[in-house]
């Protein structure tokens, strides 16, 4: 049986208010932010050392590749064979600290000023990603991706076809009224903090995974 493709929302604010809003909140923000910027680059040469960003990769509208960024939550540490010891070995405490409050993602809101991403939308995820997907989730990019795009409604597991679905879901029902409520869970998040952000031990998708639970999956 041939899956549906879902169609993208087309309105005034989808179309030209979501972007106008995307410029005016992350241009206010990252003035805002501005000292919190400088307090976390000292602190990243410190527990990290230079670079104090992580940059890689990632597929945005329509699959575009542009580059994103955050700060390092990890070091940088090899083995005696020049190999990256691994992620909760070089994952430090200040790392779970602005993991947990997603601080590490501050970086992204100058992809937003740029529009590569914007506030709310699917999560750009791994580029080897792309060929796996099938035809409908493919659909995922046919929207700027964003810092979250959290379910309005309870959900037992977050299985890769959970997110998928609900990125569907998203690009089908955007409105002003949907982003509003996304950004409140967003804010929320950074202030009480997300313990599911410190270790985030999902495994990868491969195309087969779909409905594997993340709490049993494992890096």
């Amino acid at each position: 049986m041939e899956e549906s493709l879902p169609k993208v929302r087309k309105t005034l604010y989808t179309v030209i208010i979501k972007r106008l809003l995307d410029i005016v909140l992350s241009g206010l923000a990252i003035i805002v932010l501005s000292p919190l910027f400088l307090i976390v680059i000292v602190l990243e040469l410190i527990y990290h050392g230079w670079p104090v960003l992580f940059q890689q990769e990632r597929p945005g509208l329509h699959g575009k590749i542009f580059k994103l960024y955050k700060f390092r939550s990890m070091t940088y540490e090899t083995d005696e064979n020049g190999q990256l010891l691994p992620g909760e070995v070089r994952l430090t405490k200040f790392g779970k600290f602005i993991r947990k409050y997603s601080i590490d993602e501050l970086p992204e809101l100058f992809s937003i000023l740029r529009g590569h991403m914007s506030i709310i939308g699917p999560r750009p995820l791994l580029v080897k990603y792309l060929p796996l997907y099938t035809k409908r989730h493919m659909q995922r990019h046919e929207v700027r991706p964003g810092l979250a795009c959290y379910s309005l409604k309870p959900l037992n597991s977050w299985s890769w076809y959970d997110q998928f679905e609900n990125d569907i879901w998203y690009i089908e029902n955007c409105s002003f009224l949907v982003d509003v409520k996304m950004i409140f869970v967003v804010l929320k998040e950074a202030l009480y903090g997300s313990s599911y952000r410190i270790d985030d031990t999902r495994e990868e998708f491969n195309g087969y995974n779909l409905f594997s639970d993340p709490k049993e999956s494992a890096d």
